[in-house]
């Protein structure tokens, strides 16, 4: 994580140079998770990150805030794709989103059934499996994070298992850079940017 921030301020310091250029007005920059994504309408919908520069991102200000992206396709990077899972913790045995029917964000303690740490995304385990995996007979979800590659099977009670499946996908997360508001400038798709080749 120590890197993602890194290219936080990288993102920062490059928007601040292309603006004092032009004696403008410097902008910001917000950090979100997708739960929402209309390429037609060229908007993302993001939950907004509340602790943005701390080593664990907390997807959790509301209301969702939509964005419109960059209008220059070269400043947008790859389209975020969206789901409604925000976080989870494999120690607390929770996992964390957004439930569009109430708009609020929701907090579930699981069941673990498997977990598996240090499993990279060219692993035979999850390259090419589509996640989340949702067994309502066995009454599991399986789900794998690239950043913590933890590949993790729960158990959840029956009533969220009525809930659709992207209610288990991570959103990709977004930073993006704006001056007004609703409007971003540039954006980084930061679930499917090599940050190590960003850096350099």
């Amino acid at each position: 994580m120590a890197l993602a921030r890194k290219s936080l301020v990288t993102l920062v310091a490059v928007a601040a140079l292309g603006l004092a250029a032009g004696c403008a007005k410097f902008g910001k920059v917000e950090q979100g998770r997708a739960i929402a994504c209309d390429q037609q309408k060229g908007v993302v919908t993001l939950i907004l990150d509340s602790a943005p520069t701390s080593d664990q991102p907390k997807y959790d200000v509301l209301p969702p805030v939509t964005v419109m992206l960059p209008q220059d396709p070269s400043e947008a990077g790859p389209a975020p794709e969206a789901g409604k899972l925000l976080s989870f913790d494999t120690k607390k045995r929770t996992v964390v989103f957004f439930d569009q029917t109430s708009g609020t964000v929701r907090t579930v303690s699981y069941v673990p059934v498997e977990e598996r740490s240090g499993v990279s995304r060219d692993d035979p385990r999850v390259a090419g499996v589509e996640f989340p995996a949702v067994d309502r007979q066995k009454k599991t979800v399986t789900i794998y994070s690239r950043r913590k590659k933890i590949l993790l099977t729960f158990a959840v009670p029956d009533r969220y298992l009525t809930l659709p499946d992207d209610t288990w996908k991570s959103g990709d997360e977004v930073r993006y850079y704006y001056k007004q508001p609703g409007q971003a400038l540039r954006l980084m798709n930061v679930s499917k940017t090599d940050l190590s080749k960003a850096e350099k």
